[in-house]
């Protein structure tokens, strides 16, 4: 069997690009080869700046013969319809067979196709994979009509085996496939032939390539941490930098150089950034001072000077960029040292939405929001409040203005050189978490009521103009900011009215009008069908959770949780399974005879009615388990209330077995269905189990 070797050669392909590109490079060639006819044993896909490439191991020599058969129209059908048959069969009349059967007789074309080779549909499939490749961003050049990313240069495509190597004949707007490549662009030795993967691997390394981006991003950060293991000092970890750097180099050499002393009195966060953004450099902390104290860059070539004309040119460039830097801070502390007074007065001048008000008309609502809020999670009112209306000032900040991703950071950098309490000013930088879904929610509590206030403040905000999310578009991230406060709520455990909360929200929004009390249910409901997401990712089931929320305070969404955890964890077991059966087996036979006689049977059974040995013992379960459950639940330990409903499996299944409810006896008939009843009542204190799918 042939190995297929594939080389995509051309100007640099930016780093953001390349991790999609390999995996679509790989599903593109692979199914289409798979669609044609050919199997194989593996592939692989690499990528450097310069090139992708796609090795297939093991591809069957060619396909196998096909024989399709179809069934046409009838021979009597219009003349339309049995022309339009033959259209899509690619046959003549005569090639059509007849066949009878009880309504008649009817047209088949049997199609047969022979097999074919593999460098035929290989050429086949490349062409469409290069003239449909599907990059974010794509240019022409020069009199052609190829798309690709930038410039293709040339295409290595080659099929190799015992007899071998033979090039694939393909040509694409001009480029004719080939056998050979090149290496590094200035370290590189011309262009060389290759015979198969293995040999191309070996020299490419020779000229100066590393193809893997996996081997490359190890040599980079093992470099990077034995220059700073040799100066004393550490590099600090930045997996999205590290996998940048190794799309922008083909052989990676680190060169590590000290940031001047005039800028180490900056903040590490924006030492950092901005080395990361303007130049790529990872930073280097000294431990012993825990300082940014020096940066290492990753060149693209050996040079001859081990590096040093690179480092100095490297300085002088993160000089000039540090020195803005610099400016924009001692001018920032300046203002924070005055009380922040020239960017409260700038936030008036900032349009949040031309409906809801500037920035300024914002933090007022969120600080009366972040007041009221502030007990229910152990926070000190005033200091909520201040630190709401503190918390977007460095928004008008020249260093947040330069650098976005810093909002927050520097917040609390203002605030404290302000004279802010240090909650104060770490709730500055800690509201705007959980950023993502792998970010760690503030735990700090007037950080959480100031998180809690913003996001609330926006999601009424916007449904009380009637900006909702609809489908997939959702511009203000409405969803994200609804996931917060659920992950904030949990991951501090707060116990509070979500529902009165919403409702103090959607009235500070003079917008929301006559329609205030049906946004605010609108959006209770929303809360509500993103915990059901939020939940569904660690094992809760929707209907769980709809279960759940058909019992009273199912807007205090802790205490929501604490039900549908209990609920779903006793789902799993055995006898949770079975009382589930059995509940739904009560409730049915109930509803139905509830249905019949006009009557709800709720008056109470009495154990005196009882005829038989299981309907006494169901009796006795119940009242067992009414005293466990009734002080559970009063603690809200709804574990312990479904575990003493999971005890009634039994007696249950054994009053089923042995009793039929509806006796000829009216008495014992009515006894029973209230019997029924009791199992009801008793097994819905946690959630109503009718709602329960199975």
């Amino acid at each position: 069997m042939p190995d297929l070797l594939i080389e995509l050669f051309s100007e640099e392909i930016p780093a953001r690009m390349q991790a999609r590109a390999r995996e679509d490079l790989r599903k593109l060639v692979t199914d289409g080869l798979v669609e044609a006819g050919l199997t194989y044993a593996s592939a692989g896909v690499f990528s450097t700046p310069r090139r992708l490439v796609l090795s297939v191991e093991g591809l069957t020599a060619e396909s196998r013969p096909v024989r399709e058969e179809r069934k046409g129209p009838a021979t009597t059908a219009p003349q339309q319809a049995i022309e339009g048959f033959l259209r899509s069969t690619g046959l003549t009349l005569d090639q059509l067979e007849r066949r009878a059967d009880k309504k008649g007789e009817t047209f088949y074309a049997v199609i047969e196709r022979p097999g074919r080779k593999a460098p035929e549909i290989v050429a086949e499939v490349l062409e469409t994979t290069i003239r449909n490749f599907p990059w974010p961003k794509s240019m022409r050049w020069g009199s052609g009509s190829l798309r690709w990313v930038r410039p293709l240069q040339s295409i290595l495509c080659i099929l190799s085996d015992e007899g071998g190597a033979h090039v694939v004949p393909l040509e694409v707007d001009g480029i004719v496939a080939g056998n050979t490549t090149e290496g590094h662009r200035f370290m590189g030795m011309g262009r060389f032939t290759v015979t198969g993967f293995d040999d191309y691997l070996v020299k490419l390394k020779r000229a100066k390539v590393v193809l893997d981006s996996a081997e490359r991003e190890a040599a980079i950060w093992q470099g990077a941490q034995n220059l700073a293991f040799a100066a004393g000092m550490e590099v600090v970890p930045d997996p999205g930098l590290l996998t940048e750097i190794a799309g922008l180099v083909e052989w990676p050499v680190p060169l590590m150089g000290r940031i001047a002393d005039d800028f180490l009195s900056l903040p590490p966060e924006v030492l950092q950034t901005s080395m990361k953004e303007h130049q790529k450099f990872f930073s280097v902390r000294n431990p012993r001072t825990g300082r940014i104290e020096g940066f290492v860059t990753v060149a693209n070539i050996e040079a001859a000077d081990g590096g040093e004309v690179i480092l100095k040119g490297n300085q002088k460039v993160l000089a000039a960029r540090l020195s803005d830097a610099k400016f924009f801070w001692e001018n920032d502390l300046r203002v924070a040292k005055a009380g922040m007074v020239e960017w409260v007065e700038g936030l008036k001048a900032v349009t949040f939405h031309n409906k809801l008000g500037s920035q300024a008309e914002r933090i007022e609502r969120i600080a009366a929001l972040a007041r009221e809020i502030a007990p229910l999670v152990g926070a000190d009112p005033a200091d909520a409040e201040r630190a709401a209306r503190l918390a977007k000032l460095d928004l008008r900040s020249a260093m947040v203005g330069e650098f976005p991703e810093l909002q927050g950071v520097m917040g609390r950098y203002y605030a404290l050189e302000a004279g802010e309490k240090p909650a104060v000013a770490d709730a500055a930088r800690d509201h705007w978490r959980p950023k993502g879904e792998g970010d760690a929610v503030p735990v700090e509590p007037v950080s959480v009521a100031v998180a809690l206030a913003d996001r609330i403040d926006t999601l009424t905000g916007f449904w009380a103009i009637d900006e909702k999310p609809t489908g997939s578009k959702d511009p203000f991230a409405l969803r994200r900011a609804a996931l917060g406060v659920i992950r904030l709520v949990l991951g501090n455990g707060v116990r509070a009215s979500l529902a009165e909360i919403v409702a103090g929200g959607i009235a500070r929004h003079p917008a929301a009008g006559p329609h205030g009390m049906s946004a605010a249910l609108d959006l209770l409901s929303f809360f509500h069908d993103r915990l059901k997401v939020h939940l569904k990712d660690q094992g809760i089931r929707h209907d769980v959770i709809d279960a759940c929320l058909a019992m009273p305070g199912s807007d205090d969404l802790t205490l929501l949780v604490k039900r549908a955890t209990a609920l779903s964890e006793t789902l799993k077991t055995e006898d949770g399974a079975n009382l589930l059966q059995g509940f739904k087996r009560a409730n049915n036979i109930l509803a139905q005879a509830e249905a019949k006689d006009g009557v709800e049977y709720s008056f109470g059974a009495e154990a005196k009615f009882a005829e038989t040995a299981e309907e006494r013992a169901l009796f006795a379960a119940l009242d067992a388990a009414e005293a466990r459950i009734g002080p559970a639940m009063a603690a809200e330990d709804f574990a312990g209330a479904m575990a003493a409903m999971a005890g009634l499996r039994a007696p249950i299944d054994a009053f089923f077995t042995a009793v039929q409810v509806n006796s000829e006896n009216p008495v014992v008939r009515r006894n029973r269905l209230n019997l029924l009843n009791r199992i009801r009542a008793v097994c819905s204190g946690v959630a109503d189990l009718s709602r329960i799918e199975g």
